[in-house]
């Protein structure tokens, strides 16, 4: 079931690759929205407008000026500690946001802040934001400590992305379920499973991200 979106909601915008799905429009409905540089133009696609538009503006292009000329700015300059969207995210959080959808927050031309979005989210989840990233057929979800659901599709292809070693690892509702394992650091046990079911995690220690491919 999908969370109806309140004030404390918010969509970040970033400059990784978008499909626009239902099910994206659907998990996005009525959230705040804040664009990081070229992440603006997903809002074209999928129909929204931010209440801001942040960053260093190296890589939004002339279009995105043309179709957004009302939406509030905020520039940085190049010669900064923050990515854009490290930017956007430390903003939402100063308006109050307790749950983010990172969007285009995988794939796009800079492997390395793809990487950025998969540990800052990891990183905000251990604070007690809730999070998610999406590309709109790709979902990833924090894997902390403790059990959790997910909302996948039964025959959804998923894996577990370990960002250290860990214990006691638990997946019920999967193809290949785990029963209170011990996975090392950069083991490929957790790659390629699949949802048959409700699927549910529980993990001992360590810290992970949960990565669903929805339209393979």
């Amino acid at each position: 079931m999908l969370e109806r979106a309140g004030m404390s909601d918010f969509l970040i915008l970033l400059g990784g690759d978008l499909v626009v799905t239902p099910r994206l429009t659907a998990q996005i409905r009525g959230m705040r929205i804040i664009a990081a540089d070229s992440g603006i133009r997903h809002a074209a696609a999928l129909g929204i407008e931010p209440e801001l538009w942040v960053g260093d503006f190296d890589s939004a292009a002339e279009a995105d000026y043309r179709a957004f000329p009302s939406v509030a700015r905020e520039t940085f300059p190049a010669a900064k500690d923050k990515t854009d969207g490290e930017l956007a995210v430390d903003i939402a959080l100063a308006r109050g946001a307790t749950r983010l959808v990172l969007a285009g927050a995988f794939g796009g031309p800079r492997t390395d802040h793809a990487f950025l979005h998969l540990t800052l989210a990891t990183s905000l989840a251990e604070r007690g934001v809730g999070v998610m990233l999406t590309s709109g057929n790709q979902e990833g979800m924090p894997l902390l400590p403790g059990e959790r659901s997910f909302d996948l599709p039964t025959g959804a292809l998923f894996s577990v992305l370990a960002f250290s070693e860990l214990t006691g690892l638990t997946l019920d509702g999967a193809a290949w379920p785990l029963d209170n394992v011990r996975v090392p650091f950069g083991s490929s046990l957790t790659i390629s499973n699949r949802v048959d079911g409700n699927l549910r995690a529980g993990l001992g220690s360590g810290r992970a991200l949960l990565v669903a491919l929805l339209d393979p």
